[in-house]
């Protein structure tokens, strides 16, 4: 079946939006995988930040995706292809996380530490790699106790490099709530990051165990010589 007398007012969207759009709506598969990788990891990341799972967060990308295949006739063009995706990532999100809320009397906290993403360079060395790796995580573990949405303004903002005007048609509020939500994400995450080094910082250079042994024997070595 041709849906394309279903797609209104698109106008306002770039060329390559509405192309796509219209042979999604058509029935075309490959329209819909090229839809898809286009806005794959930036949907990823904004249903992990509402999620704080991995696996949670691809289920909900995969609904999410099905959802916008079958309902993309009624696409109007007042968003981007990927606006509007997003709030249908969003959307999915917010009803598995009530639906768990309301099963388990709480938001879900659980949290991944696994790194599959991250690839380093060939060229890299791997103690370099490692440390990136270790960085990484740090940095997601601490936006994942951040207030969801804080999360949800500094991955758009910070990570996906959205306007303030794009970030709030995405979230559905206004600008000066993006830019008010966005410092104090940044703020806390500069914080918790801060403090965490703080207690680093403590165990730098450690002299302890066998270290402070070696070196009292030594130097009684050399005293009895």
């Amino acid at each position: 079946m041709n849906h394309l007398s279903s797609i209104e007012g698109t106008a306002a969207l770039p060329p390559d939006d509405m192309a796509i759009a219209h042979r999604v709506a058509a029935g075309d598969r490959a329209a819909f995988d090229l839809l898809m990788r286009r806005n794959n990891r930036r949907l990823y990341r904004l249903a992990r930040a509402t999620m704080r799972n991995d696996a949670e967060a691809e289920e909900a990308l995969q609904e999410a995706y099905l959802a916008a295949y079958r309902g993309i006739a009624h696409f109007r063009g007042e968003s981007s292809l990927a606006t509007w995706l997003s709030r249908m990532v969003l959307n999915e999100c917010m009803g598995r996380l009530r639906k768990s809320a309301r099963r388990q009397n709480i938001i879900p906290m659980g949290t991944s530490d696994e790194m599959e993403d991250i690839h380093a360079d060939e060229h890299d060395d791997p103690e370099k790699a490692l440390l990136r790796g270790e960085i990484l995580a740090l940095i997601e573990r601490k936006l994942d106790a951040l207030p969801r949405d804080f999360r949800l303004v500094f991955i758009l903002r910070s990570v996906e490099e959205l306007s303030i005007d794009e970030t709030a048609d995405v979230l559905g509020i206004e600008q000066a709530t993006v830019r008010s939500r966005h410092f104090r994400a940044r703020s806390l995450l500069r914080e918790s990051l801060a403090r965490e080094i703080d207690v680093a910082a403590r165990d730098l250079f450690d002299f302890g165990g066998e270290h402070c042994d070696r070196i009292v024997a030594a130097v009684n070595t050399r005293l009895d010589e």
